[in-house]
C-alpha cells in the first residue's frame, strides 16, 4: 500500500470552510455562474448555443478533451508562438488530477525530485509517496520569496528527473521572474531534466505589467520541449465547479506517456463541464472574463493591502505580484504567533477563514506565524472579514499564544 502524508491544506479546508461565514482562504477568483459567463461573452447567442447544455446528449466525451477546449487552450500559449497544439493537451478532472497522474506516470523510485517549496502540498508529497527522493527548492523569505539559483545546481544529481514550479506561487503570491526562468530552462535543457510547471493562478498578473522585464511567460513558451504545465478553470477562470483542468507540452513522448496513465484514471471528462470550459477561454468570453477577475485582484488588493497597513505592529507581508493567494506573518512582542491557533480562534470569534501557513504549508516546522489569505472573493466577502479582524485584533489578539520552539 502506498503511503502519502496527510494533505493538510485540503483537510484544513474540508474541516472549515463550509461552516465559515466570511471564507478568505478560498484561492479562487470569485465564482460566476453560465449566465454570467454569457454576460461577459460578445456575443451571448453563439455561447449559448456553444454551451448547451439542455440539449447534449450526455453519452461519453472525446477521450482525450474535445478538439474545441483543447484548440482554446493551445491558443492561449500560441502568442508567443510556443508551437503548442491541440495534440500537445490532455483534459482532467481539475488540475489536482492533472498534476497527480503528471507525477505518477514520470516519477518512481530511483529518482530525485527538485520541488519549488513552499507551494501546494501535492506537488512534493506526491513524488514523496511514489519513492522518489525530494529536495525541496526554499524560497528566501529574507529576500522577498526569491530562488536561489546556485542551491538548484547545488541539489541536482545525476538521478534528478523532474523541477516542479508553481507559478504563481501558492501561497506567496509571488513570481519566477523572467530573467530566472530562462536560468532554470537552460540549465534544465542542459542536464536533460523535465521541467513541471503548476501554472493554475496564470494569468492573474494584478501587480506587474506584461512591458515588465520580470514579467515571466508560461514556461512552456521558453524553448525546451521538456516542459509540461498544468493549469485549471478553477483559480483564474472562476469555475471551479466544473471540476476541470488540462496538462500541456509540446514533447509528444512525454504526452502520450501520460495519456497512458491516464486511462487507468478517466475515460472522459463532462461533457458539461468541458462546454462550458471551452466556452470561458473562446475568443467571445475570455478577455472579459479575464478582465473581470484581474480588476477585481486588483481592487481587493487595496483594501488588504490598508488592513496590512493598520496593523503594521503585529503583521507583515511580501506584497503579492500575481495569482489570488498572499503570505502574511503575524508576531507579537517580538515573536511569531502560533498560526495554527490564530486561525482557529479567529474562525471561532469571527468566522473568518484563514489557512495557518506552518500547519498546511510548513509541516509544521517551517513558516511559523504565516498565514494564507485568500483575497479575490466577492469584493463584499473580503471587506466584512477584514472588519471582523479588525475587531479580532483589538480584543483579542493579546491573547493568542507565540508559536512553539
Amino acid at each position: 500500500m502506498v503511503k502519502i502524508a496527510p494533505f493538510a491544506v485540503e483537510q484544513w479546508m474540508d474541516a472549515y470552510e463550509t461552516t465559515a461565514k466570511y471564507n478568505v482562504a478560498e484561492t479562487c477568483c470569485a465564482s460566476i455562474s453560465i449566465n454570467h459567463l454569457l454576460e461577459l461573452s460578445e456575443n451571448k447567442a453563439k455561447s449559448q448555443e456553444a454551451i448547451d447544455v439542455a440539449n447534449r446528449k450526455l453519452t461519453y466525451g472525446a477521450i482525450r478533451g474535445t478538439d474545441a477546449l483543447r484548440s482554446n487552450l493551445a491558443s492561449l500559449y500560441s502568442a508567443r508562438a510556443s508551437g503548442l497544439t491541440a495534440d500537445g493537451i490532455l483534459i482532467t478532472n481539475g488540475a489536482i488530477v492533472a498534476n497527480f497522474i503528471t507525477l505518477y506516470a514520470l516519477v518512481g523510485p530511483g529518482d530525485h525530485v527538485v520541488c519549488q517549496y513552499p507551494t501546494y502540498e501535492q506537488l512534493y508529497q506526491v513524488p514523496a509517496s511514489l519513492g522518489a527522493e525530494v529536495s525541496l527548492w526554499k524560497m528566501d523569505p529574507a529576500s522577498k520569496w526569491k530562488l536561489d539559483m546556485e542551491e538548484l545546481k547545488k541539489m541536482v544529481k545525476d538521478n534528478t528527473k523532474l523541477i516542479i514550479l508553481n507559478n504563481p506561487n501558492n501561497p506567496t503570491g509571488q513570481i519566477i521572474p523572467k530573467p530566472q526562468l530562462e536560468e532554470i530552462v537552460e540549465f534544465a535543457q542542459e542536464k536533460g531534466i523535465i521541467i513541471h510547471c503548476d501554472e493554475v493562478y496564470r494569468p492573474i498578473f494584478h501587480s506587474i505589467s506584461p512591458s515588465d522585464e520580470d514579467f515571466p511567460p508560461s514556461a512552456i513558451n521558453m524553448g525546451y520541449d521538456k516542459v509540461i504545465v498544468t493549469g485549471s478553470f478553477s483559480k483564474a477562470y472562476s469555475l471551479a465547479g466544473i471540476r476541470t483542468g488540462w496538462i500541456a507540452s509540446k514533447s509528444k513522448e512525454i504526452i502520450e506517456k501520460i495519456a497512458e496513465l491516464r486511462h487507468y484514471t478517466t475515460i472522459s471528462v463532462s461533457q458539461l463541464d468541458e462546454a462550458v470550459a471551452a466556452e470561458a477561454v473562446s475568443d467571445r468570453c475570455v478577455h472579459a472574463l479575464l478582465g473581470r477577475n484581474i480588476q477585481l485582484a486588483k481592487k481587493n488588493l487595496e483594501l488588504l493591502s490598508n488592513f496590512i497597513d493598520e496593523h503594521n505592529w503585529a503583521c507583515s507581508w511580501v506584497k503579492p505580484l500575481a495569482g489570488t493567494t498572499c503570505f502574511v506573518k503575524f508576531h507579537k512582542m517580538g515573536k511569531l504567533v502560533d498560526d495554527a491557533e490564530f486561525c482557529k480562534r479567529l474562525l471561532e470569534k469571527t468566522g473568518v477563514m484563514l489557512v495557518p501557513g506552518s500547519k498546511c504549508f510548513g509541516d509544521g516546522r517551517d513558516f511559523k506565524g504565516h498565514v494564507r489569505l485568500g483575497f479575490v472573493c466577492e469584493t463584499e466577502v473580503l471587506k466584512k472579514g477584514l472588519e471582523k479582524m479588525r475587531g479580532f485584533m483589538e480584543e483579542e489578539y493579546a491573547d493568542v499564544p507565540t508559536a512553539p520552539k
